[in-house]
């Protein structure tokens, strides 16, 4: 196996993501080769082509909720706080976590990618989500089942076995 739910790591980062936490989960998968950047953008830098179409139509069915749909003004894609990978915005960079993530009307969260330096599994890819209304908590029940689908398959990009 790749990639495996498993328990939340306890960073800093994820101590400190959010002021409350509704919904969290973390899939680990192996990489030993790259650094934390690298390992980000081959997570969130490009998606499988069915998760493309899922989030075109994500984004016209919550557009109607006048939820983000669209890049935010502030976009670069510069690696450094403030700078985004994927649609993620990059809140803070440690030598062996980066978070990132976005904050809407209906709900915030955050991603950690941590590398924990175990042997296998080391890569921790954390989601964090906090509701800051009712519609928030109806959106990640009805987004739930696919989270774990889609989550499952762009942290499977940054699996790379030992040498």
């Amino acid at each position: 196996m790749k990639v495996k739910l498993e328990a939340t790591p306890t960073t800093e980062g994820i101590k400190n993501a959010l002021p409350a936490i509704d919904f969290l989960d973390t899939f680990s998968t192996t990489n030993h080769q790259d650094d934390i950047g690298v390992i980000a953008n081959l997570v969130f830098g490009t998606m499988p082509k069915w998760v493309v179409a899922l989030l075109k139509l994500r984004n016209t069915i919550v557009k109607a909720f006048g939820l983000q749909t669209e890049k935010p003004k502030d976009f670069n894609s510069n690696f450094k706080v403030g700078g985004y990978i994927g649609f993620f915005k990059i809140f803070s960079i440690q030598q062996n976590e980066i978070m990132m993530g976005a904050d809407d009307k209906h709900l915030n969260f955050r991603v950690s990618i941590y590398n924990s330096h175990e042997s296998e599994f080391n890569i921790k890819v954390t989601t964090l989500v906090q509701y800051n209304n009712r519609f928030g908590r109806i959106y990640m029940g009805l987004v739930k089942p696919f989270h774990h689908l889609v989550l499952k398959s762009i942290v499977r990009q940054a699996y790379k076995p030992g040498l």
